[in-house]
């Protein structure tokens, strides 16, 4: 992995940041965060939800994965008119969307309502994310950058298992008797927080000819939008409709709208035209098994975090209070770890990711076994908890600062899109993969059947590990 010897960040002095890199970081990773725990904390209050608003099967499941599709949908999208407008005003403009749609979606009076609400609030996300990536890549270098990437690490990692938590607390509390609403509400103070120092703090990057220039290569958008939207939206309610006929034709045409995206942009890239990802950055060394371990990475993630709250909600009875908090020893290690390795010694740092991966393989059958009678695992499950959790932040925190190591600034927004697409990818393709094994192992009611379906999906879990681990270790022999 190589990287810069500067400990000085390069950052903007129209915006004053260089003598402010701490709080324009702390800033930057709130949004962050506040998206992510957006995506899971709904989840918590959806029986709420349903009983206040009559929602439907199929109209609480939109206004679930609403968001996530909208969100996946546009990232790349966004990533270009970071761009195009310039960071600091699109981080703004998606900031503000976002708040906006959090306070509609808290005053929604009906279930179309919030549906649509979600959807717009997905598209502020898509926005806005991609640009605190790319801030981070402009505005830090050197070891300021490292550590500000472990921290943006950190962050993705948390964000899953403190949205169970903080979504027990708002429906419990009932905040002056408004149920489910202050789960959206909350995001209303926080928006508006986030807004004010964001103007102060963020750099004013104007956008550059170049970006101008590159335009958004709108037939481009449309056949990758399309090819995500296609493989997405099955693969998020696919599993609640049993998956009928039209998500395996849904997932065919994503692979064909993917093939007829990758012709159209390499002839865009060979008339001269200025296709969706730049073609240099694809040829990043790296760059490609690093999008595979991500996307591995986070599809464990995701995975274990639902297989695990589908066992113990469903299996176990826990509340979803407990079983937030029963995740806090993951998110809690992956935060430290993900903060931490780069001060470990250099010679372990060149076999980390593969260690972290192999470490992540054996946590998942851990788990698995200690819960596979349907007991509480007493001490051994949260040990193999924290082994998860130290685990995925090997695999993954080393690998995003490994690929984003020599990007360059006029390369940011088109690597940033990229990586966090494939973050959010992984995320659904996790839920979806090994919920359904799950479900599909899961023989009746109890903790009994339940532990069993469980060891399944650890098995699984364990095997995409076993991926992760593989993944670049031919390019790492060919280098030598």
């Amino acid at each position: 992995m190589t990287t810069t010897s500067s400990e000085t960040p390069a950052l903007s002095k129209a915006g004053g940041t260089d003598r402010r890199p701490g709080p324009l970081l702390a800033v930057v990773l709130a949004a962050q965060f506040m998206a992510l725990l957006d995506a899971f904390i709904v989840n918590v209050a959806a029986p709420t939800i349903r009983t206040e608003l009559g929602a439907s099967d199929a109209g609480l499941q939109l206004v679930i994965a609403g968001y996530t599709i909208a969100y996946a949908v546009l990232l790349i999208t966004g990533s270009r008119l970071g761009g195009i407008l310039g960071h600091r005003r699109a981080y703004l403009g998606g900031l503000a969307v976002f708040t906006a749609a959090s306070l509609a979606c808290g005053l929604a009076a009906g279930t179309g309502q919030l549906i649509a609400f979600r959807l717009v609030q997905g598209a502020g996300a898509a926005l806005l994310i991609p640009q605190v990536l790319s801030l981070i890549q402009r505005e830090f270098a050197g070891e300021r950058r490292m550590r500000a990437l472990g921290a943006y690490a950190a962050v993705i990692a948390t964000g899953a298992a403190t949205g169970q938590v903080a979504g027990g607390l708002l429906v419990s509390a009932d905040l002056f008797g408004t149920g489910w609403r202050p789960v959206f509400l909350v995001n209303v103070l926080v928006g508006l927080a986030l807004l004010v120092l964001g103007a102060r703090l963020l750099p004013d990057d104007r956008p550059t000819a170049t970006g101008r220039r590159r335009g958004l290569d709108l037939p481009g958008l449309v056949l990758l939008a399309a090819a995500v939207s296609l493989f997405t939206v099955p693969l998020v309610l696919g599993q609640e409709q049993d998956w009928p006929l039209w998500t395996w034709l849904s997932l065919g045409a994503a692979a064909v709208s993917l093939g007829a995206f990758v012709v159209y942009e390499s002839r865009l890239a060979r008339r001269g035209g200025a296709p969706l990802i730049a073609p240099r950055v694809l040829r990043i060394p790296g760059i490609g098994p690093a999008a595979v371990r991500i996307t591995v990475a986070m599809a464990v993630n995701a995975g274990f975090l639902f297989v695990l709250t589908l066992h113990l909600q469903g299996g176990l009875g826990h509340s979803a209070l407990r079983t937030g908090l029963t995740f806090a020893p993951t998110a809690a290690v992956f935060g430290v770890v993900g903060l931490t390795w780069r001060s470990w010694p250099a010679r372990l740092q060149k076999r980390l990711i593969p260690a972290g991966f192999v470490l992540t393989a054996l946590a998942a059958v851990a788990v698995g076994l200690v819960l596979r009678d349907g007991g509480y695992g007493g001490v051994w499950m949260y040990v193999a908890f924290l082994a998860m959790g130290a685990g995925l932040a090997l695999g993954f925190s080393p690998t995003l600062t490994g690929a984003l190591a020599d990007v360059r600034k006029e390369d940011a927004a088109d690597a940033s899109g990229l990586l966090v697409t494939v973050t959010q990818l992984g995320q659904v393709i996790g839920v979806a993969t090994f919920g359904t094994l799950f479900l599909d192992r899961l023989d009746g009611p109890g903790p009994a059947a339940s532990g069993e379906a469980l060891w399944a999906g650890c098995l699984a879990l364990a095997g995409a590990a076993v991926l992760g681990a593989a993944a670049g270790l031919g390019r790492r022999r060919r280098s030598r």
